[in-house]
């Protein structure tokens, strides 16, 4: 298939049952992943593709921003967490699913561009 659909359909290969096969086994392995992880190893699946959507899909930037965005992102939810009610600590996890959810279907909604 990486060589192009019709390639792969003359050599025999079921192109639509294979792309599908592989779309559910990659969605099945985020949601274990996610499972184990919890909300902040989401932010380490997402952060890569918010920081593509913003500063676009060159790779040499795409990494570096992305560790950073990642980690400051956590850092403003630890404090944010912390900070909220001030005796209390909330749960990273919480502040996360509140903040990060939102703000990726935000980027996705406002995206003028193929990002990729």
């Amino acid at each position: 298939m990486g060589v192009g659909e019709e390639t792969a359909k003359s050599l025999g290969v079921n192109v639509e049952r294979t792309r599908i096969g592989g779309m559910m086994l990659a969605s099945f392995i985020t949601a274990v992943i996610i499972c184990f992880t919890g909300m902040i190893g989401f932010i380490g699946l997402v952060a890569p593709h918010i920081t593509r959507m913003c500063i676009g899909g060159d790779n040499r930037f795409v990494l570096p921003a992305s560790a950073l965005f990642g980690a400051a992102f956590l850092v403003a939810v630890g404090i944010i967490a912390r900070e909220v009610v001030a005796p209390v600590i909330i749960p990273v996890g919480i502040i996360t699913s509140f903040v990060g959810g939102p703000l990726f279907l935000y980027l996705i909604i406002r995206k003028k561009k193929e990002y990729w």
